[in-house]
């Protein structure tokens, strides 16, 4: 006779082993580390004793960050990570520490690395095989030994992260080749359009056990043309939602957030940022506001680059967060905001979460199709601007006013349209829980 300890849940936790697709390796974006917290929170919750493998390449970060995950590196024959008391280490010194070293050491030894497993596989006779679009795909050996494999929220299944969107479907589909229960929380699907990628999401996510997406514009029916089963489809809104609206606070906030991004999927005309921040400045300066510069993407110092010159100048800016800083200070930081105007989606979910209203900022298909299914998610608490329109000045003023004079009114019903998303959220979880769960044999006493 064999015994084990088990939970509420009548299996043994201490053997389930999920591994988690993070979506953003090197942890630089609060967006995406909101969402690694109320993942890893809630499988702790519902599985204590099971071991929860974060793909990334900062392993001492994602210790620092997430102390009761533990790292799996993204490549070839990557294995579950040894334990051990000094893994416990980064966890005790935090990020703002542990960050400048990791990011150190990464950039020193990257290409040696990088050589080491060339010569390796080399000596091996290690040959990859590419697929039909010329890829080689490169799956965690990690994957065989996993319960349940999870791509958590974030906005990479589309044709501006394609390298992304294409590991994460490698992924997913050898899991599926293995019949381990898979899923994907709090998504943004699209826009997909590329070839190979729509050929490859068509094979793949079909298979998955269960998609929840992030909005309810364009993700379902898009999941459903690429041949989904509207089962398998369920809309939750962000998971990052219940991060910030655990954290909201009673008072109203008398700042104005901001935050800019220009990227290659952002592209913002020098024009259209002096706009924003004549705007910004001078809004904030006729209702006496203090300015607060909200960094989300640390990722080659993108949005630090594109917001700090919109408050330059101004006689009341709030500090900036340091570029460890976790997202729960980030959501701290918008909190002081009785209205967001951002070309970022992360913040304006944090913002909404609370009940602050946002003025959104577009260039593009993509961020119309992000901020668009935001607003569906929170009627009244987005209003969309195009830079790219004629009379930007004008428009972004006025959004700017009206979004000013409605706070007050519109936070009790953004704040209810956040919970009823976190209980939508936590009710696919339930559903991801019960793929392991039915599949698991083990009882708590086993004849």
């Amino acid at each position: 006779m064999a015994n084990y300890e088990a939970d509420s849940t009548g299996i043994d936790s201490s053997t389930v082993r999920v591994l988690i697709e993070n979506g953003e390796y090197w942890l630089t974006n609060r967006g995406d580390l909101a969402i690694l917290d109320v993942t890893v929170r809630r499988l702790s919750e519902r599985w204590p004793g099971a071991r929860l493998g974060v793909l990334t390449y900062a392993p001492s970060l994602l210790r620092a960050f997430a102390p009761s995950a533990e790292p799996v590196t993204y490549r070839r024959g990557s294995r579950w990570s040894r334990s051990g008391p000094w893994w416990q280490l980064p966890a005790y010194a935090g990020p703002q520490l542990v960050g400048p070293v990791s990011e150190g050491w990464w950039a020193a030894s990257d290409r040696p690395r990088r050589y080491a497993r060339r010569v390796r596989d080399s000596l091996r006779g290690s040959v990859a095989v590419p697929d039909d679009s010329g890829r080689i795909p490169r799956i965690p050996m990690a994957v065989r030994d996993a319960s349940l494999v999870i791509a958590m929220g974030g906005g990479y299944m589309t044709d501006v992260d394609p390298y992304q969107a294409h590991r994460t479907l490698d992924l997913l589909e050898r899991a599926a080749d293995l019949q381990i229960p898979t899923a994907m929380c709090g998504q943004g699907i699209g826009p997909l359009t590329g070839e190979h990628l729509v050929a490859h999401a068509s094979h793949v996510l079909p298979k998955v056990d269960l998609i929840a997406v992030r909005e309810g514009v364009r993700g379902p029916a898009l999941l459903r043309s690429l041949g989904v089963s509207s089962e398998r489809i369920v809309v939750t809104g962000d998971d990052a939602v219940e991060l910030a609206y655990d954290m909201r606070s009673d008072p109203i906030g008398t700042d104005i957030g901001v935050c800019l991004r220009v990227a290659g999927y952002s592209q913002v005309t020098g024009g259209a940022q002096d706009v924003v921040g004549r705007v910004v400045r001078g809004f904030a300066g006729s209702v006496d506001a203090g300015l607060v510069p909200l960094i989300v993407s640390e990722y080659e110092a993108e949005d630090r680059r594109s917001t700090m010159p919109l408050v330059d100048g101004f006689p009341v800016v709030r500090p900036m967060l340091g570029r460890f800083a976790s997202a729960r200070d980030l959501v701290a930081e918008v909190a002081r905001c009785r209205v967001l105007v951002t070309g970022a989606y992360h913040v304006a979910v944090f913002a909404l979460a609370q009940g602050i209203p946002v003025v959104g900022l577009s260039t593009s298909r993509y961020y119309d199709d992000k901020l668009g299914g935001l607003s569906g998610m929170f009627p009244g608490g987005v209003e969309l601007v195009q830079l790219a329109e004629d009379g930007l000045e004008e428009r972004l003023t006025r959004a700017v006013h009206h979004m000013w004079q409605a706070a007050p009114d519109l936070r009790s019903g953004l704040r209810a349209e956040a919970r009823a998303q976190v209980c939508a959220s936590r009710r696919a979880f339930e559903r991801v829980y019960a793929l392991v769960e039915s599949e698991n044999p083990r009882r708590a006493t086993e004849q």
